[in-house]
């Protein structure tokens, strides 16, 4: 190798010493600039766990408030129901009963956990407009007067005054009017027809009159349930519910449903 070949050879080893060490530099800081990408990656999930401890912690803090809620919810309505049994005793757990058959009427028509609690109260509390109505006329032995009579039916629209002030997750206040309508529009206080009629509301028809028929009431004995099933029977469609009485049937004919104690 000639003198000028060899300066050659070099000039092209230190330029490829020098490229080395150039792309040796670029992927220190590549490499630099991953590790601060990783330590970036790892506080920003650091933050991420612990926003998410903190989100599942004010879940779990809403649940209690909400449970809370709901038994403080619960209590009021047991209270009223008291109450209104207190005013009227002679139909004391009268409330309580038609809640339950409604349940059992809404389970076979397959409303969900929610909305059988609902019915449930709004049983409960169907009749708390009555509080208002003389104590005397609830209790009366005899047949009512016709403004008597006007009297009773006020409660209905009484207890809807006092439940729509309440934020209920449920129509409770509707369903208290129109337990008394009926589906060919005889019914009151709005004499309103058909599917203008909600649900609850004509279920709890059918119930109301279930458990009344069957109990005992200071103007007549109890006349049993056989006599209480044929009423709505009767009314199939033309007062009642169908659907809601082809249930009920069924329930006490066939899977031996009972009025609770």
């Amino acid at each position: 190798m000639t003198d000028e070949q060899l300066v050659l050879q070099i000039e092209k080893t230190e330029k490829l010493l020098a490229e080395l060490a150039i792309a040796n530099k670029e992927l220190a800081f590549q490499n630099q600039e991953k590790e601060k990408r990783a330590a970036e990656l790892v506080m920003a999930n650091k933050e991420l766990a612990f926003q998410n401890e903190e989100k599942a912690k004010r879940a779990a803090e809403l649940v209690i408030a909400n449970e809370r809620l709901h038994d403080a919810l619960m209590n009021t309505v047991r209270i009223a129901m008291i109450l209104s049994e207190m005013r009227d005793p002679y139909t004391a757990g009268h409330e309580r009963r038609v809640a339950e058959i409604a349940a059992a009427i809404g389970a076979e028509l397959g409303f969900d956990e929610n909305r059988l609690e609902g019915i449930r109260v709004a049983g409960y509390l169907h009749d708390v407009g009555k509080i208002r109505i003389p104590a005397e006329i609830l209790s009366k032995p005899g047949k009512l007067t016709d403004s008597e009579y006007r009297l009773i039916q006020d409660h209905a629209k009484l207890g809807y005054d006092v439940l729509s002030r309440v934020n209920f997750p449920w129509p409770i206040a509707d369903v208290a009017l129109q337990h008394h309508e009926r589906m060919d529009g005889s019914g009151y206080p709005q004499k309103l027809k058909g599917e203008s009629i909600i649900m609850e509301a004509r279920i709890l028809a059918v119930a109301d009159t279930v458990e009344a028929m069957s109990s005992h009431r200071p103007y007549r004995p109890a006349l049993g349930v056989d006599k209480a099933l044929a009423e709505i029977e009767l009314g199939r469609a033309v007062t009642y519910d169908a659907k809601v009485v082809d249930i009920c049937l069924k329930l006490f004919r066939e899977k031996g449903f009972k009025i609770p104690d």
